[in-house]
């Protein structure tokens, strides 16, 4: 499986997000510069090695990238799961539950190719939306996000107690069927 695959990021900036005025909906963002960096490691806070103990992961889906025959990217979506709480007990929706590339590899279009997968699988399921959740500290995944086409529907400034200086956001990308 690609859990060897690290998930760590140096995180150096923050997203900050304020809601439009006037009714409309949607989110302007801006990003401000940390004093002081941080590493935050996704995988001590939960690796993928323990969701079996956790899930039952039986409409689950796992997708690899290789180069030259070594795991170099994954990701893992999730679909009519009564114990996960992110999918809002709809059978419409799939969560994109992890992506990862390695260091090494990314910005070379593996992420892309994982989350049109991910996405794929989702349509096959009669998703009419496929979820991410991330952070304000995970810049690179709000660009990245954003540019797959999802749209922030949600922000939570107090879903993560043991992270009191983080803010949960989370994206929706509406499939077409």
């Amino acid at each position: 499986m690609y859990a060897r695959i690290p998930i760590s990021l140096e995180v150096n900036r923050v997203l900050g997000v304020v809601p439009l005025q006037g009714g409309l909906g949607g989110f302007a963002f801006s990003e401000r510069q940390l004093d002081q960096s941080f590493v935050k490691d996704y995988d001590v806070i939960e690796s993928p090695l323990k969701w079996p103990e956790s899930f039952d992961m039986t409409n689950w889906a796992f997708f690899i990238a290789y180069s030259n025959g070594v795991p170099v990217g994954g990701a893992t979506v999730a679909f009519d799961t009564s114990e996960l709480v992110m999918l809002e007990s709809r059978r419409d929706l799939a969560v994109l539950w992890d992506i990862r590339v390695s260091p090494n590899k990314r910005r070379r279009g593996v992420g892309t190719k994982l989350f049109q997968a991910a996405e794929e699988w989702a349509k096959t399921k009669g998703c009419r939306q496929l979820k991410v959740e991330t952070q304000n500290v995970n810049v690179p995944a709000c660009r990245f996000y954003s540019k797959q086409g999802c749209l922030l529907g949600a922000v939570h400034r107090f879903a993560y107690p043991e992270f009191p200086d983080e803010v949960q956001l989370l994206w929706y990308k509406y499939l077409v069927l």
